[in-house]
């Protein structure tokens, strides 16, 4: 099936998940990420979780990786512009606004390397048995990851098993690394 067709079929299907579902799935895929080996990990961007959207609840994923490793920086991304986003690094008193996507972005914050990044949480709507993903068609995150470390790790979440293969991907389609769902952990 290609992009458009899984995008909408998997935005429809996570809105009929109620807001007890979403907990329950959201503490499953924690319990998946806490498998995961982050020794090394020095740099972790994450996103703030869209509502509206019932995407799983990053801040859950990046507050273990602080508890784990405190000395963690953080990064959040901010669309520049209409083909571009950068990372910045954020802190416990960054101040965040929610731009026109309705995407919640630090408003100030020093940008970073992208090759300096060494874990990204990657939003997404479903992915496949390869690892590519569906995200929601603007390109932002394919084109910023196309500009990170190749070593980086790359972890998507979703509260559905990987369909087979999306049918459309192209050369500018960057996999993950690791694909989280609330019962399996799948690695590219």
């Amino acid at each position: 099936m290609d992009k458009v067709a899984l995008r909408k079929i998997y935005q429809e299907r996570r809105n009929t998940l109620s807001h007890r579902e979403l907990l329950i799935n959201d503490d499953l895929l924690l319990l998946k990420f806490q498998q995961l080996d982050f020794s090394g990990v020095n740099t972790l961007m994450s996103y703030w979780p869209i509502e509206k959207n019932n995407e799983p609840n990053t801040h859950l994923f990046s507050d273990y990786l602080h508890f784990l490793l405190p000395q963690l920086k953080t990064i959040f991304p901010v669309i520049t512009d209409s083909q571009n986003m950068e990372g910045v690094l954020v802190d416990e008193n960054t101040i965040y606004d929610t731009n026109s996507w309705g995407i919640t972005e630090p408003i100030n914050g020093q940008p970073v390397d992208p090759q300096s990044i060494d874990l990204i949480l990657v939003p997404l709507l479903i992915f496949d048995k390869l690892g590519y993903r569906v995200g929601y068609g603007k390109g932002f995150y394919d084109r910023f990851l196309a500009k990170c470390n190749k070593d980086a790790i790359l972890v998507g979440f979703s509260y559905f098993d990987p369909i087979e293969k999306i049918t459309d991907t192209n050369e500018f389609d960057i996999p993950l690394t690791f694909g989280i769902t609330p019962h399996y952990i799948y690695e590219f």
